[in-house]
């Protein structure tokens, strides 16, 4: 098929435009392939296009797995007016944010600082030159309410269109004014670096930035049901896990801080773990959790389940179990572990897939999708897959009502009435109490009604699209989580354990057979029916490399250490600003980005920055390398003054501010480990929730490589059973009745 045979024409004078998303191989963007509008991909020859033709471009960015990107998909692009105005008046682009992230975040800037607000689908309206004019996220199509307000797409188009067609010049310097202060903007990571890129050490960020941190997410917190702010309710794992680990901090800290603040930070992580938990946000009959709660209460969730989350949140629910011993939390840890150890999320081929879509057909006979349809239940469909006596038990832990129990504020298109989302809603033992039941029937009868509602729905429900791109930084936060998950339960449930560190290794094989280049040290973003065009950025380096020395961790073997090297390189390489310090979120000489930007701030994925820095630490500690220390403490320089204004923004770096004064803990285990005092080490580092902690192994057959890589450990006897602690330049035995003292801190 010709790209002319691929979709509708559109013509203006000598422009032919015509849609060309099946020559993607994105699955988000070859879902509007049918679409009447001529949808361009971003790509040079169409952005020389923009300019040849002096056309406004219309940017319309969003992600597979999102709930109002369909519908504005439905009502506004599959509409003949709509699709007319765009094809002969603008350059109307597609992309898909998970494979081109810097288009995305420039454009959000934009859309945030001008709004206060984002979210996608993100549509933006640009010149030629890729200057921002307007934007917005959803707007409603022809024959809406809202649309008929002067609101919808249609409106919106017209009036951008008679503003450019009559006033271009005044156009143009209004989004060159824009773009000036998005560069200044953009700045973050180059004003506290003075243009230097070098600090003295006495110039780091001081401890107190971590109280300051603290008392930010205190002022926001919600003592009713957890998690901060009000509705929506995002889980945002690199905050709960700044606070959760702060009693776990040294001593030093914890004095800054305070004990009882400390104690009070664990405290509102557990609360917002144990109520996301048993919530509707999580998939109470099935595996994993949806990306976000659209109430306070985490009941009712906005459907589609991301890897990025469940990746964040699964090392996270297993802090929560180490500092707690809580048996949800263990429980949720395998939960989260089975959703990507499994079918659909991990691939054949070793690789996590993208996400899981929120819309789906309520039945295999269906026509229609619906948000939700595969995880709500009526009170009927309990009685008919459980009977009277079983459903009733169900109903009640689950909260689950004859009339449903979605609020109709929440549901804004009527597709959740009489439906219920899973919440639990009382304990096993309240229940019994009030059934007149023992607490072990209780259990059991929830138990057998979990796993028939389970095949019910596997069986009659098609389950929701799949997103099967295979996202390098997604990739790397999950097989981390996994690493880590391994090695801390390898002792306890050696079985599971297995499992999910083979997981694990095959997804680093798969990335480096095909996303790897072992001439350049280069990584590609995305694989989709083969690797995809796209370099990878700055976060696909700092999670990889941090997952791959959580594998490291779990296995010992360098061949991990070896690999996350190479990558560290290659990011300090491509991404480093050599006159502020720091990660440019984007290569250098990107030829199709309006601007460079440092991503520093933790929100729904962690901070690169951040990631970056640790990462940085870590194998210092574990190289003796000091260029790699001094890189990390610059890192987190260049962003000194913006952490000072808004510390609770910053979370991912507020461990490079505990090792930048500090320092990191490295313990070497020679020998086969074997030893009570290498046994113990290495369980306790495995089970240590701390980020400063970092542990080698080197004996018969391994830590060759390693041993050549860090010149303290040369002299090291590998046949003789030692535990040494390393700080700094230098090491020393330790016994093992000292390492409790040591990771006390």
């Amino acid at each position: 098929m010709s790209v002319e045979d691929r979709g509708p024409d559109a013509t203006n004078g000598s422009l032919k435009l015509v849609n060309r998303c099946l020559e993607s191989k994105s699955p988000y963007v070859r879902e509007h392939a049918n679409n009447p509008v001529a949808w361009q991909l971003w790509t040079p020859s169409t952005l020389a296009q923009a300019k040849a033709s002096n056309r406004l471009i219309f940017l319309s960015i969003g992600y597979s797995a999102c709930h109002w990107c369909h519908v504005m998909a439905h009502e506004s692009f599959s509409d003949p007016g709509i699709a007319k105005i765009l094809n002969e008046n603008f350059i109307p682009i597609k992309v898909d944010r998970e494979e081109r992230p810097d288009v995305d975040r420039v454009y959000m800037d934009f859309l945030q600082a001008t709004t206060g607000g984002g979210g996608w689908p993100l549509n933006v309206f640009l010149t030629p030159d890729l200057q921002p004019m307007y934007g917005g996220t959803y707007w409603p199509g022809p024959g809406s309410e809202r649309a008929r307000m002067g609101a919808g797409t249609e409106a919106i188009l017209q009036k951008i269109l008679a503003a450019w067609t009559e006033q271009e010049q005044r156009c143009r310097q209004s989004a060159a004014e824009i773009t000036r202060q998005l560069r200044q903007f953009a700045q973050e990571g180059t004003v506290s670096a003075g243009g230097s890129g070098n600090k003295s050490e006495g110039e780091e960020c001081e401890l107190e930035t971590i109280e300051d941190a603290y008392e930010h997410h205190k002022a926001r917190f919600d003592s009713t049901f957890g998690g901060f702010g009000g509705a929506p309710k995002f889980p945002t794992p690199s905050h709960l896990s700044f606070l959760l680990r702060l009693a776990a901090q040294p001593q030093v800290v914890r004095d800054v801080v305070g004990n009882e603040e400390c104690e009070h930070a664990r405290e509102m992580a557990v609360k917002t773990l144990e109520n996301m938990a048993k919530g509707g946000i999580k998939d109470q009959i099935g595996h994993g959790f949806a990306r976000y709660s659209v109430t306070r209460e985490w009941s009712l969730p906005h459907f589609e389940k991301m890897l990025y989350d469940n990746a964040q949140l699964l090392p996270l629910y297993l802090d929560g179990y180490l500092l707690t011993g809580n048996p949800l939390f263990l429980e949720t840890v395998h939960d989260i572990a089975t959703y990507l150890t499994s079918p659909p999320m991990q691939a054949a081929n070793g690789g996590f897939h993208a996400s899981e879509d929120a819309d789906s057909l309520a039945s295999a006979t269906g026509h229609e999708k619906s948000e939700g349809a595969f995880y709500v239940w009526t009170k009927e469909e309990f009685r008919q897959v459980l009977g009277e006596r079983d459903a009733e038990v169900c109903a009640r832990y689950w909260g689950v009502r004859e009339d449903g129990n979605v609020d109709a504020r929440f549901d804004v298109q009527g597709e959740l009435r009489r439906q219920n989302t899973l919440c639990v809603s009382c304990e096993p033992a309240q229940l019994a109490a009030q059934l007149d039941m023992s607490e072990e029937e209780v259990r059991r009868v929830l138990r057998d009604g979990r796993q028939r509602l389970r095949a019910h729905r596997d069986k009659y429900r098609p389950r929701p699209g799949l997103d099967d791109k295979i996202v390098v930084s997604w990739n790397g936060l999950a097989l981390g989580g996994l690493a880590r998950t391994a090695a801390a339960l390898a002792e306890s449930e050696p079985e599971r354990a297995q499992v999910y560190l083979e997981a694990a290794k095959r997804a680093v094989a798969f990335i480096k057979r095909e996303l790897f280049c072992a001439e350049d040290g280069t990584l590609r973003r995305v694989f989709r029916e083969g690797p995809g065009e796209t370099p990878a950025f700055a976060d696909d380096y700092a999670f990889l490399i941090s997952g791959l020395i959580d594998l490291y961790e779990a296995t010992f073997d360098d061949a991990y250490l070896e690999f996350a090297d190479t990558l560290q390189q290659t990011q300090l390489t491509h991404f480093w600003d050599p006159l502020h310090s720091a990660f440019f979120s984007t290569p250098r000489h990107q030829p199709d980005i309006l601007l460079r930007s440092k991503d520093a701030m933790d929100n729904a994925e962690p901070s690169t920055n951040g990631a970056a820095a640790m990462n940085l630490h870590r194998l210092a500690c574990i190289f003796s390398d000091d260029a790699y220390a001094q890189k990390a403490r610059q890192t987190l320089a260049a962003f000194e003054v913006e952490i000072a204004q808004h510390p609770g923004l910053f979370s991912g770096l507020m461990q490079a501010v505990v090792v930048g004064r500090l320092g990191m803990t490295g313990f070497v285990v020679a020998g086969d480990g074997e030893g009570e005092g290498g046994r113990e080490v290495l369980g306790r580092v495995r089970r240590c929730v701390r980020g400063d902690v970092t542990v080698v192994r080197v004996g018969e057959g391994m830590g060759g490589w390693v041993r050549g890589r860090n010149g303290l450990l040369r002299g090291v006897e590998v046949g003789r059973e030692v535990v040494m602690l390393c700080q700094g330049t230098s090491c020393r035995f330790v016994a093992p009745g000292e390492i409790d003292a040591v990771l006390a801190g």
